[in-house]
C-alpha cells in the first residue's frame, strides 16, 4: 500500500508514525514545502521571549529521524495538483524547479492553514509579519534588538501570548483588537474582562473595537492606522486569525465547511473515496454539538492524526470528538476553557443556564491562597454540563482538566458538586471550587 501525505507540520508527521508503527509494511511518502517537518509552532511566543533560545526544540523529529523508520519525508517538495480518479498528485522541487507524478493508494491532506492577512494598504513595508512559521520567529527575534515599539493585530491566543512574551522583554506592546474583548471567541465577557484588565494594569495599550484601516512608512512601518488614531511604531505582528489551506482541493468536490475547511467523518475521511484529511486543514466533531467545527489547534491535528494512522493502517479507530480545551497564561493571570461557551449555547439555540462564582482556590489560612473565577454552562432540565470557564492568578487553567473530563462522560453539575477531588489544604478547600460550582448551578 503506498500512502501519500502532503503536510508535514503537526497533523501530517503524527500520521505518519502512526501508520507506520500500525503497519509497517505500508509504503509511506510525506512532503512537505518547508525544509523542517514535525514542528510546534505553539512555542514560537517562548522563543521570541527568551524562555528558550534553540528554534530546534521546537521540532519534534527531523527528515533523517523518520526516514530510520523508513517513512520517506522529501522537504522543500509542493504538491501543486491532485488527480483523485487516477490517484495520482503532481509535486514540484522546489530546489530544482522539477515536477513529477507520483501515485497513491491512500492519500492524507495535512496541508495545515495560513495567517489572515487583509490586504490593508501599506502591508508590504518591511517589519509587518505574521506569526505561524519558523522563520517568523527568528525573523522577528532578529528585529528586536532595535525595535521597542511593538503593535499586534489581534487579541487571540497568539496575540496575547506575544503581548506577555515582548512585556517581559522591555518592550512597550500595543495590541488592536477589532472585536469588543479579547479572546472573545474563546470566553465570555466574566472572563475575557479580567485578561483585559490584566493587559491594562501592566502597562500593555490595549485598543479594543478598534479597526486597523493602512501603515505607513518609507520601506519600514513607521504607523499603524486605525479608524480611530494613528500610531507610531517600529514593528507590526498580525495575529487576527487562520483560514484552511486548501486552495490545493478547489474543485474537486470535497465537501467543505463554511470557511472551506475539508468536512471529514470521525475516521478523517473526507468525501471522496481513499483520501483523508487531518489538522488545520479539516473540521473535526464537535463532541457536545455533533457536528463539524474547525479547531486549529495542535492538539486537534495530532489526535485526528493519530487515529487516520490507524484507520490508514488497517485498524477500525473512531475520533470521539473534541471539546475545544485550551489554556492560557497572560501575564499574572490564567485562564481556561473547555466545551460551549454562553455564546455558543446561546446561538445554537440549546436550553441553558449558566453559573458564575469565585471563590479561593486552597484554604484561606495556608499562605498563598488566590481567588479563582469559575463559569459553568449547563443543561437547563438535565443540568448535563455543556462547557466551563476559569480564570485566576494560579491553580485555573489545570482544573479545567477535571471540567473536560466530566463533559466527556456526560456528568451533571449535581455529580460535580459530590466528585471526590484532592482535599489538602495547600490545594483546595474542603469543598473544591469545582464542587461548590456544581452544588450551585441549579
Amino acid at each position: 500500500m503506498k500512502v501519500i501525505i502532503i503536510g508535514g507540520i503537526a497533523g501530517g508527521a503524527t500520521t505518519a508514525a502512526k501508520l507506520n508503527r500500525v503497519n509497517p509494511q505500508a509504503q509511506i511518502t510525506m512532503y512537505e514545502k518547508e525544509d523542517y517537518v514535525s514542528f510546534g509552532a505553539c512555542g514560537l511566543p517562548y522563543f521570541i521571549g527568551n524562555q528558550f533560545h534553540q528554534p530546534e526544540g521546537m521540532i519534534n523529529r527531523t527528515p533523517e529521524q523518520f526516514a530510520k523508520t523508513g517513512i520517506q519525508v522529501k522537504i522543500r517538495h509542493e504538491v501543486i495538483a491532485i488527480d483523485s480518479e487516477a490517484k495520482t498528485v503532481r509535486v514540484r522541487n522546489l530546489e530544482t524547479n522539477e515536477v513529477f507524478v507520483d501515485h497513491y493508494d491512500r492519500l492524507v491532506l495535512a496541508t495545515g492553514a495560513k495567517p489572515i492577512i487583509p490586504p490593508f494598504p501599506g502591508i508590504e513595508l518591511d517589519h509587518i509579519f505574521t506569526f505561524t512559521k519558523l522563520n517568523d520567529g527568528t525573523a522577528i527575534k532578529d528585529q528586536l534588538e532595535t525595535a521597542q515599539n511593538i503593535t499586534i493585530v489581534g487579541g487571540g491566543f497568539i496575540g496575547l501570548e506575544l503581548a506577555e512574551q515582548l512585556h517581559e522583554l522591555g518592550k512597550k506592546v500595543r495590541v488592536i483588537e477589532l472585536a469588543s474583548h479579547v479572546m472573545g471567541k474563546v470566553f465570555d465577557p466574566e472572563i475575557s474582562e479580567k485578561l483585559a484588565a490584566e493587559l491594562q494594569t501592566n502597562g500593555i495599550d490595549l485598543h479594543l473595537e478598534e479597526a486597523v484601516t493602512s501603515f505607513n512608512g518609507d520601506g519600514v512601518v513607521q504607523e499603524v492606522v486605525t479608524n480611530k488614531a494613528t500610531y507610531a511604531t517600529d514593528l507590526v505582528i498580525l495575529a487576527i486569525g487562520f483560514q484552511p489551506n486548501v486552495e490545493l482541493v478547489a474543485g474537486l468536490g470535497f465537501a467543505q465547511f463554511e470557511n472551506g475547511a475539508i468536512i471529514v467523518d470521525n475516521q478523517g475521511k473526507t468525501s471522496i473515496p481513499d483520501i483523508y484529511a487531518v489538522g488545520d486543514c479539516a473540521t473535526v466533531e464537535n463532541r457536545i454539538l455533533q457536528e463539524p467545527m474547525y479547531l486549529p489547534l495542535a492538539t486537534t491535528a495530532n489526535k485526528l492524526g493519530r487515529i487516520v494512522g490507524e484507520v490508514v493502517g488497517g485498524l477500525d479507530s473512531h475520533f470521539p470528538g473534541m471539546l475545544a480545551s485550551s489554556g492560557i497564561r497572560c501575564l499574572g493571570i490564567e485562564a481556561g476553557a473547555t466545551g460551549l461557551n454562553e455564546q455558543i449555547a446561546r446561538a445554537k439555540g440549546l436550553q441553558y443556564k449558566v453559573k458564575t462564582i469565585t471563590d479561593k482556590d486552597h484554604a484561606g489560612y495556608v499562605k498563598g491562597a488566590v481567588e479563582l473565577t469559575i463559569k459553568l454552562v449547563y443543561h437547563a432540565e438535565t443540568k448535563v454540563i455543556l462547557g466551563g470557564q476559569i480564570v485566576g492568578p494560579k491553580n485555573a487553567v489545570l482544573r479545567v482538566d477535571v471540567l473536560a473530563a466530566a463533559i466527556y462522560k456526560g456528568m451533571t453539575t449535581d455529580e460535580l458538586g459530590l466528585l471526590d477531588l484532592v482535599y489538602s489544604p495547600p490545594f483546595s478547600r474542603t469543598w473544591d471550587i469545582l464542587n461548590v460550582a456544581g452544588n450551585v448551578s441549579k
